[in-house]
């Protein structure tokens, strides 16, 4: 780990939404899910949602299946599984997190009239059908991108795209990225996880603190 690579984790996680994220409901294409997880990144996101498809074909990211585990992550976003989309709905929502789904309905409104400086959780539907009616039903609000082709739906990605950096757009201007939003606890364990992800792991699996690391990023001697 050299100083510089450890400056640039630090400088990413001051910046980290952890009241900014995504719940994706039975997307089963890896190329989306890639793009999805890499527009998270992008825009800060610090943990994304995700119900895999109900044919059992597990989620997969750029070619590698996530592990079965409820707490799966890739390299920068953690990725946290759930069973069905309206309980991961209903339990985000109990942790403060309003749930917009993309989803056409009569109380549908424009994405660009949400509020994105609440702790906020865009649901994502399927490639073919969308949002599934109960899901959308429990979110908190429905919302749509404006189109005015012949052509009434986006891919699901960009879709993702087109609202998180319209949540990054807002969370700018409110200051949102000035600060850090997690607690020094949560920014040193996370800085670990990214400097040492393998020594991370080992230390999880035996129940053991974290090393605190120096100024740079080195082990203590």
């Amino acid at each position: 780990m050299t100083p510089e690579r450890y400056a640039k984790i630090l400088r990413v996680l001051h910046r980290r939404q952890p009241t900014l994220t995504v719940l994706m409901d039975q997307v089963n294409k890896p190329h989306n899910l890639s793009a999805i997880i890499r527009t998270c990144d992008a825009v800060g996101v610090l943990e994304a949602h995700a119900v895999p498809p109900d044919d059992g074909r597990p989620l997969e990211f750029e070619g590698h299946a996530f592990e079965a585990t409820s707490g799966s992550a890739h390299k920068w976003v953690r990725v946290q599984r759930h069973a069905d989309a309206v309980g991961a709905v209903r339990g985000l929502q109990a942790r403060g997190f309003q749930v917009l789904a993309t989803h056409l309905s009569q109380r549908s409104v424009d994405y660009r009239d949400a509020d994105y400086t609440r702790p906020t959780c865009v649901l994502l539907g399927a490639e073919k059908w969308g949002v599934n009616d109960a899901a959308a039903e429990a979110a908190d609000a429905n919302i749509v991108i404006p189109m005015y082709g012949m052509v009434q739906s986006l891919n699901v990605s960009v879709a993702a795209a087109t609202i998180l950096f319209e949540a990054q757009r807002q969370r700018l201007a409110a200051g949102m990225y000035a600060a850090p939003q997690l607690s020094p606890d949560e920014l040193r364990n996370r800085a670990f996880e990214w400097a040492y992800p393998d020594l991370s792991a080992a230390c999880r699996e035996r129940n053991e603190p974290y090393p605190l690391l120096d100024d740079t990023g080195q082990l203590p001697a």
